[in-house]
């Protein structure tokens, strides 16, 4: 007896339709068929009983199929023991600072041996990739919903103000957004971040004040290189998680006051068999149903990391 053999007839059991459990299988019809009757011979039983205009399972192929059903389970089981685990792949940004360490520390310390796959992308592309399944999740902030994507809610992430380190205003221990009316405000294209654009101008004109324009694009190193020289005061803004793993002393990170300025971060995952969902059986899908369910224990990973965040940064 054979795996093959049990496997094959499970499907036609399945079906009830040989040309059909031909079709599941990718094999041609007579494959099955042939395969099948070696089945029966070996167990000296006949298994379906076959008419023009109907294929039904025999009293022994009743009693053999949930048995036939714990072997396949058993054999695949077997297989997964001993297969590397497949890990996880992640889009993620260079903005997540310390908490993407805290979030991968929590994460290896729950599913040891488990590999990890970061991919650096632009906000739109990042979802895409969720939606082509190129990546299994997807760190995203304050996003517009997307057909066939969920959003799991992680944290809010401050952000904080970047200044010269030799300006007046680098001093204070915070600073309101109507102490920067007068200086250019130099941040990523719309296009790149629209939610962090949208973030900043509209809290500018709720303070009373239109942003003075200054350099738009190049790298966040680029920008805080320029800002860094002082030739030309300007100020930016960047994550407080992100400013205390970066090292620019010519720089200074200044917290926003009360209420400050913040965004939302969620990790995107698809929406048809997300980590939690339903199925139509009454089950549970775990990321993709894949053994383990490395997605469902990287979002518990998150959301433990997440209770140690801390409110904002001073200077790296």
């Amino acid at each position: 007896m054979e795996l093959r053999q049990l496997s094959y007839f499970v499907t036609v059991a399945d079906e009830l339709h040989f040309g059909r459990a031909a079709e599941r299988l990718h094999i041609v019809q007579s494959a099955v068929s042939q395969q099948i009757r070696r089945l029966e011979r070996e167990l000296g039983a006949e298994l379906f009983d076959r008419s023009p205009r109907h294929v039904r399972l025999t009293g022994a192929g009743q009693r053999l199929l949930p048995e036939a059903r714990a072997v396949l389970a058993a054999a695949e089981r077997a297989r997964e023991a001993v297969a590397r685990p497949r890990g996880l792949r992640l889009a993620t940004s260079t903005g997540l600072g310390e908490h993407l360490d805290r979030v991968l520390a929590e994460f290896a310390a729950r599913a040891p041996g488990v590999p990890v796959e970061l991919v650096s992308a632009g906000a739109r592309e990042r979802l895409e990739q969720v939606v082509d399944e190129r990546v299994d999740a997807a760190f995203v902030r304050s996003c517009d919903p997307v057909p066939g994507v969920r959003i799991v809610p992680l944290w809010d992430d401050p952000l904080v103000a970047v200044l010269p380190a030799t300006h007046p205003l680098a001093a204070r221990p915070e600073l309101a957004l109507g102490d920067l009316a007068g200086l250019p405000l130099s941040i990523t294209p719309r296009r790149a971040n629209p939610a962090l654009v949208d973030l900043v101008v509209g809290a500018c004109h709720d303070a009373g004040f239109e942003p003075v324009p200054g350099p738009v694009g190049g790298s966040l190193q680029d920008r805080l290189a320029t800002i860094g020289a002082g030739v030309v005061p300007q100020w930016t803004v960047v994550y407080a998680s992100h400013a205390r793993v970066l090292h620019s002393p010519r720089v200074a990170f200044v917290p926003f006051g009360a209420p400050g300025l913040a965004l939302a971060t969620g990790l995107a995952v698809r929406a048809k068999g997300a980590v939690g969902e339903e199925r139509e059986d009454g089950g549970r899908e775990v990321g993709r149903e894949r053994p383990g369910g490395e997605l469902g224990v990287f979002i518990e990973a998150c959301r433990a990391a997440s209770s140690a965040v801390p409110a904002g940064a001073r200077t790296p």
